[in-house]
């Protein structure tokens, strides 16, 4: 076993049973991840003026007396729209160790969906990042950018993980177990930044599907209900007509597909590192964690590509077949988890092509 790096499953599972974590209601029985854990909403949210951080000196609920607008009931569903923020507490709560630090980041299927999600804490001075040692609530903050949702208490839209010291892979480190294990499916692999590239696919599968495109002014999506909702309600299907580019336009919301098939070998977890400004004006790839065994061939996967949430600011921009969208970095497990993404867990998107999140049919 490590000293350092992500804590596998069955090391969330002891968290529980000291008390550096705790939960209002029973744990869900899937709600234990290989490297990460489902966070569960609580019993209300409230829609708020704007997004905030609390800050060094003050908690989220001193923040949300002075910016809340009202109370909204989620025991039995309630519908959040799109174009709203929203703050939502827990059920799940902390009191880590000094040395265990904690990191989370938008369940796949809230990323797929188009919402904004965030975590935050007491004293809180970034979003998504817990301090180590941090004892406290949590709290997330929902916004749906695409589609109004109807969610309830005990609905899971991000997840956390955990981590002792450094766990990040150098370069170096990267090369090596690229050469050793194939990370991504590349000739010429391009590994910089910290991390491993991954380039857009815009060719298309055999019909020439190269992705989605959000529609505005739909239907409801419960987050909570697979297979519930006919794909073309919400979607509108996008071809390669010979171009193999694709403009992108402002505020729109696609879904798209890497070039690459990702490997994430069972000893290791994956990140899709946040957007850099330098490759265009474009959000790539809300929802960033990449479990053990993602793409595994053993767990089924053999390979399996990057599904890509992808948003345009400001300006047009066209995207052209293999351009680089974004970078994966690799994290070293502390010891292997007792279950692996894919076939262990029968997980939602193993195996993966281009794909619409489990909602849609």
């Amino acid at each position: 076993m490590r000293q350092t790096g992500i804590l596998p499953d069955h090391e969330i599972a002891a968290l529980f049973a000291s008390g550096a974590l705790a939960t209002a209601h029973p744990l869900d029985a899937d709600q234990i991840q290989p490297a990460s854990l489902d966070l569960r909403l609580g019993a209300k949210a409230w829609r708020v003026r704007a997004s905030f951080l609390p800050g060094r000196n003050h908690t989220v609920d001193a923040k949300l007396d002075r910016l809340k607008l009202h109370e909204i009931d989620l025991t039995n569903g309630a519908v959040l729209e799109t174009g709203c923020v929203y703050i939502v507490p827990l059920l799940e709560s902390l009191n880590l160790p000094a040395e265990i630090s904690a990191s989370a980041n938008p369940k796949s299927s809230t990323g797929r969906l188009d919402i904004f999600t965030r975590v935050m804490t007491d004293h809180g001075q970034e979003f998504d990042k817990i301090p180590a040692g941090y004892s406290g609530p949590l709290y997330m903050e929902v916004s749906p950018r695409t589609f109004p949702i109807v969610a309830r208490t005990g609905s899971r839209l991000s997840q956390i993980r955990f981590r002792k010291g450094h766990s990040l892979l150098s370069e170096a480190e990267l090369a090596v177990l690229h050469a050793e294990q194939t990370l991504v499916a590349a000739e010429e692999p391009n590994i910089s930044g910290g991390g491993i590239a991954l380039s857009i696919d815009l060719k298309g599968d055999a019909s020439g599907l190269i992705g989605y495109r959000g529609k505005h002014h739909s239907a409801l999506v419960d987050v909570d209900k697979r297979a519930q909702h006919d794909a073309l309600d919400f979607w509108e299907p996008l071809y390669n007509r010979g171009g193999e580019d694709l403009i992108l336009d402002p505020d729109e919301f696609y879904i798209l597909v890497s070039r690459e098939a990702v490997h994430v070998p069972p000893d290791f977890a994956s990140e899709m590192t946040p957007f850099d400004p330098l490759v265009g004006e474009f959000r790539v790839h809300y929802a960033g964690f990449f479990d053990p065994g993602f793409g595994h061939t053993a767990s089924g996967g053999a390979g399996s590509r990057a599904v890509l949430e992808v948003r345009s600011h400001e300006v047009p921009f066209i995207l052209e077949h293999g351009q680089v969208v974004g970078r994966l970095v690799y994290e070293h497990m502390i010891s292997r988890p007792k279950a692996l993404y894919g076939s262990d867990l029968k997980s939602n998107y193993q195996a993966q092509g281009l794909k619409l999140s489990k909602h849609f049919r």
